[in-house]
């Protein structure tokens, strides 16, 4: 695996390019649009406070396989107000989806 400082920014952008969404901005974050859904996608390489954005409505956070527990659980304690997902990657094309939001009625 690569450095674990350096987010896996093409990582996350492959994954939802050949999920078909159409991808917007640069950088760490990006907008991933398909039909009427938008998500915010932030690829980090921690679980600190400052790589976890305060506000959208759906978010994907994407990040190594060695920190997706520990994000998981740091978003779960700071209960953000919006919907939020994290997919763990390797260097490799495998991700696996940790957590996704559940479905609400």
């Amino acid at each position: 695996m690569g450095p674990v400082s350096i987010p896996p920014v093409e990582q996350a952008r492959s994954i939802f390019n050949e999920l078909g969404y159409t991808l917007s901005g640069d950088g760490t974050e990006f907008r991933a649009e398909r039909e009427w859904k938008v998500v915010h996608v932030t690829a980090t390489a921690d679980e600190n406070e400052e790589s976890i954005p305060d506000s959208g409505s759906l978010r994907c956070f994407v990040t190594y396989r060695e920190t997706a527990e520990s994000l998981v659980r740091r978003l779960s304690e700071l209960k953000p107000d919006y919907e939020w997902a994290v997919i763990s990657v390797d260097d490799g094309a495998d991700y696996d989806v940790v957590h996704a939001p559940s479905m609400r009625a």
